[in-house]
């Protein structure tokens, strides 16, 4: 089972005379990174709700912005007024004195710094075990999303490996040609530039034997199947967070393909490499999401 990396969550409930709204984005990335926005009241819990959702989502580009929204009874702000009557009584009077209109001068002085100051609640335990459901919802909705976008993976995935081990299949079924065409072209031209006569039929099957052997690609083969047969094994586990090893995985199994194209020296060969090399180039694009 495969997790993504992308995804997003949303849970809305009223906390005591609170109602709070969490939207949670994330997107892939190589390590764990969060923007979080909550207002004034959770700032006393913010080292907590980072560490709540580092623990759920574990890997990725994360943006949590928690809304607070409250009911008429609550007094969201608090109006210093001595401090707006001290603006006020000079404000007026430079107004008067340069007869001005001063209808909109309260509206100017709510706007200057401390005049409004944000309110002085604070979370008591019993809201804050509260707000944790509502988060907890959110994070849920959010792994939730993140499980469907992984099905979606898995297949593409899946197929990218299919068909590097279809095109593998037609490597192994080239090879022994590939053998022939190397020898006869050897054959063909130590004949052309030589002479049959003036070789060493002896030495000549020893060089040959050196040759082939050092470009066998048998044992590309067999690393490169297992490697693929590991990366099936792997995305069937029941893990959460394993991107990073399908990551190393498919390095691995590039560099057996580019080994195999670089001993080849076969066309019909070649075409597999570049149609396995499309479809690694596919995989490590897909495996970027895997959580």
């Amino acid at each position: 089972m495969l997790k993504s990396m992308t995804g997003y969550g949303r849970a809305e409930q009223q906390v005591g005379d609170k109602v709070f709204l969490i939207e949670i984005r994330s997107l892939n990335g190589k390590q764990f990174e969060m923007l979080l926005k909550l207002p004034q009241l959770l700032k006393p819990y913010e080292f907590d709700i980072r560490n709540v959702i580092s623990e759920k989502l574990v890997r990725g580009s994360i943006e949590c912005i928690i809304s607070l929204k409250q009911n008429g009874a609550v007094k969201p702000v608090s109006i210093n007024m001595d401090l707006a009557r001290s603006y006020f009584k000079p404000l007026q009077e430079l107004s008067d004195e340069l007869k001005l209109d001063s209808s909109q001068l309260l509206a100017s002085i709510l706007k200057l710094p401390e005049v409004i100051t944000p309110s002085t609640d604070v979370f008591n335990e019993k809201e804050w075990a509260e707000f944790r459901t509502v988060l907890d919802q959110a994070l849920e909705a959010i792994n939730q999303h993140r499980v469907i976008e992984g099905e979606a993976l898995e297949k593409d995935l899946s197929l990218r490996i299919q068909n590097i081990g279809i095109q593998q299949e037609e490597v192994i079924r080239q090879e022994p040609q590939r053998r022939q065409k190397i020898r006869e072209n050897i054959l063909k031209l130590l004949d052309e530039h030589v002479g049959a006569e003036k070789t060493d039929s002896n030495r000549l099957e020893q060089e040959m034997i050196y040759y082939i052997e050092k470009i066998d690609i048998s044992e590309e083969q067999v690393r490169l199947k297992n490697h693929c047969d590991y990366f099936k094994t792997l995305l069937a586990e029941n893990e959460d967070v394993k991107g990073k090893k399908l990551s190393f995985i498919l390095q691995e199994i590039g560099r057996e393909i580019n080994t195999t194209g670089a001993k080849a020296y076969d066309s019909e060969i070649q075409k597999s490499v570049v149609l396995m090399k499309d479809e690694l180039e596919k995989a490590k694009e897909q495996v970027l999401n895997v959580l």
